[in-house]
Order: C-alpha cells, then sequence, then structure tokens
C-alpha cells in the first residue's frame, strides 16, 4: 500500500471521527427514532448516500454524478429532519423550503455544467486512485452534513417556536446570497458559452467586483441558514455554529479559491490583462474595483 493511500485512509478515518463528534453534540436533547437521535441518524445517511454512489461511480471511472449526489443528500437530510421529527413548526418549514430551493437549484446546474463540458478538472488526478476517490465522496459526506448541521439540530430539537427577528435577518441573508450565486453563477455560464471567449477569463458582471462571487454568495446563504436555525439551538447543540464557518474555510482555504486562484495563475499568469484583473478585483466580498495605478 502506498504513502498516498495510507494518507487517504487516515483522512477517511479522521472524516468519519469528527462527523461523530458532531453527531453526538447536535444529538443532545433531539428528537429520537426508535431510541436513535435523528441527528445522528442524518449523519450516518449523509455518508451512507456518498458511499452506495461511490460504488458504480469508481467502476465507471465517472465524476458526473458527485455534486448531483451531494444535492440530493441535501435534499434526503432536510426531508429526514422534517418529517420524522414530526414538529411541523414554522421554522422547519422555512429551512426545509430554503435549503430545498437551493439544492435543487445548485445541483441541477452543477450536473448539467458537467455534462456539458465532459468533466471535472478536478478529479483527473483523482479518479484513478481507490482510497483517493473514496475519501472525496467521504469528505462530501462531511461537507453536507456539517454544512447543515444548524439546520437539521434546529429541525430535530423538538423544541418548535415562532420565528424571532434574527430568523427573519437570516431569511433576508439567505435570500442575498441566494441571489448573488444564481447571477454569479448564471454570468459565468453564458460567458463560456459564448465561443468569443473561448481561452478568457471572466472579468463583468459581477465578477468585475469579485474574482469568486457565487462563493461569496453561498457563504452568505450559509450564515442565513445558520441565524435561523440558531434561537432554537441549546446546549451542545451550539457546536453546529460550524456551518457557516466551515463553508468559509472550505471554499476560502481548503478546495474552493485556492484551488481556482492556482488554476488561474496557470493559466493566465503571464497575461497582464489576468495580472491586472487580480490586482484592482476583490477576492471574495463584492467590492468597486481598484483603480489601475
Amino acid at each position: 500500500m502506498s504513502k498516498s493511500d495510507l494518507q487517504s485512509i487516515v483522512a477517511i478515518l479522521v472524516t468519519l471521527l469528527i462527523g461523530a463528534g458532531v453527531a453526538w453534540a447536535g444529538s443532545q436533547g433531539g428528537v429520537r427514532i426508535n431510541g436513535m437521535p435523528l441527528f445522528a441518524l442524518c449523519a450516518v445517511v449523509a455518508f451512507v448516500v456518498q458511499w452506495l454512489v461511490f460504488i458504480p461511480a469508481w467502476f465507471a471511472q465517472t465524476e458526473h454524478y458527485f455534486d448531483l449526489t451531494g444535492s440530493l443528500t441535501y435534499l434526503t437530510l432536510v426531508f429526514m429532519a422534517f418529517f420524522l421529527a414530526d414538529i411541523g413548526d414554522t421554522r422547519s418549514l422555512l429551512l426545509l423550503a430554503l435549503i430545498s430551493v437551493w439544492a435543487l437549484r445548485l445541483g441541477s446546474f452543477l450536473f448539467m455544467r458537467v455534462k456539458q463540458d465532459g468533466s471535472d478538472g478536478r478529479f483527473d488526478a483523482i479518479k484513478p486512485k481507490f482510497w483517493r476517490f473514496l475519501m472525496t465522496w467521504t469528505l462530501q459526506g462531511l461537507w453536507v452534513f456539517l454544512t447543515l448541521s444548524a439546520a437539521l439540530a434546529a429541525m430535530t430539537s423538538g423544541a418548535p417556536g415562532p420565528l424571532e427577528p434574527v430568523a427573519l435577518i437570516g431569511v433576508v441573508v439567505f435570500a442575498v446570497g441566494f441571489v448573488i450565486e444564481v447571477v454569479a453563477d448564471r454570468q459565468k455560464r453564458s460567458f463560456r458559452n459564448d465561443p468569443a471567449n473561448a481561452g478568457r477569463f471572466i472579468r463583468g458582471g459581477l465578477w468585475a467586483w469579485s474574482r469568486h462571487p457565487n462563493y461569496f454568495g453561498e457563504i452568505t446563504l450559509w450564515i442565513g441558514v445558520f441565524l435561523i436555525a440558531a434561537p432554537a439551538l441549546v446546549g451542545w447543540q451550539w457546536v453546529t455554529i460550524l456551518s457557516p464557518l466551515f463553508v468559509i474555510v472550505l471554499l476560502t482555504k481548503v478546495s474552493g479559491i485556492p484551488m481556482l486562484e492556482a488554476r488561474g495563475r496557470k493559466r493566465w499568469g503571464d497575461d497582464p490583462e489576468y495580472r491586472a484583473y487580480i490586482d484592482r478585483t476583490s477576492v471574495l466580498i463584492p467590492l468597486p474595483p481598484k483603480s489601475a495605478t
């Protein structure tokens, strides 16, 4: 077994330990189904779904269903939490509706993008290696569970209540983030679909104000979800503040911005126009472009 395989196996074990820890904390005081905390059951399902889809993906050596599986897992977990908890309060219904709309939109968008492009370059070096490919799917299980953790904890808390002002603020924050993400994705897709832009980088629309406006929208909407969920959290359930923090760290330090920035430098790093774009444009938060010096 190679060193890379061992590192992947260790990463899988660490991922599962983190998931187990959050599952234990978020289950405190929550609804139980036949003696098992519903919150923890959601964590188990998050990983099992990834592993089940990984099997045919490995044999077919395809990543085409990776993002779609992630979105379907989001939907599975929120519907599980809503219907099995059987609370049906306004907060749970609102979280179900908002997350479902987001997951359906993003999942279909990413699936159609990879089908149209033919592949996702992120997976070129990963697919041929069993343990590394499995690790990627396992990490997605943790990604889904941690991102949803605050919403799931609120929906399974067993303590329904009216929406507080902070929750209503959360709805507005979610809406702002969702609109930014949708607009940014459509602008980039439209840009890439124009043959005249082949080999060029996008720098118009929201992309003139931020190099990654879609990620800013993603982070913002999950902060909104947390604000909606937060008033229902008690005790150890506050560990689920990891939800928005995890999204922020993942997109800004791990798999989002760092990977895309590296690919951009490799492709256009010698282009003066690209270097000028990098110099004057905010990395994440949309801000007016800096004046040329």
